[in-house]
């Protein structure tokens, strides 16, 4: 059965940067399992997978604009210590702040000094090539419950309802 718009699709990966840096993979032998066609994988990556089927192993390069984005310099800023307040804050950390239309936004501490947080609000993987290693381990057609959810249920999706 080749992935399709709709398949469960159970792969394992090794995501690496361009000097071969491991950044993730799949884990313990758990495949990632997700549902095709429902944007709940980078683009670039899902559009390679289309039309492969279980047992086949590939290797794709996803430009940071078919990943998660080129770096925008406009999600870099600074925000004045004292509005933290007597929080411990370190440089790796991730905030979840409050943005000016009362959404939510994840930034993750650059830098800190007694005055200033240096805060970065880019996914920690925006402006990477990343490169994929893959092995499809099962291709299955989706019930109507995980169309309509938009992902999967059961083992490796998710367990809820």
């Amino acid at each position: 059965m080749a992935v399709k718009q709709n398949s469960v699709v159970s792969m394992n990966y090794v995501l690496k940067d361009k000097d071969g840096t491991i950044l993730d993979q799949s884990r313990g032998g758990q495949p990632l399992v997700y549902l095709h066609g429902h944007s709940n994988i980078i683009p670039g990556l899902e559009s390679e997978l289309a039309n492969k089927g279980k047992g086949d192993k590939l290797q794709v390069h996803v430009t940071p604009d078919k990943g998660y984005g080129t770096l925008d310099p406009e999600k870099r800023f600074a925000i004045e210590r004292r509005q933290l307040g007597a929080a411990k804050i370190e440089p790796g950390m991730m905030l979840q702040l409050e943005d000016d239309e009362g959404g939510t936004m994840v930034a993750h501490v650059i830098s800190v000094d007694d005055e200033h947080i240096q805060l970065d609000g880019n996914h920690p993987m925006a402006g990477k090539d990343l490169f994929f290693d893959i092995e499809i381990v099962d291709v299955r057609d989706a019930t109507q419950e995980e169309v309509s959810h938009g992902h999967v249920h059961g083992p490796g999706g998710h367990h809820h309802h």
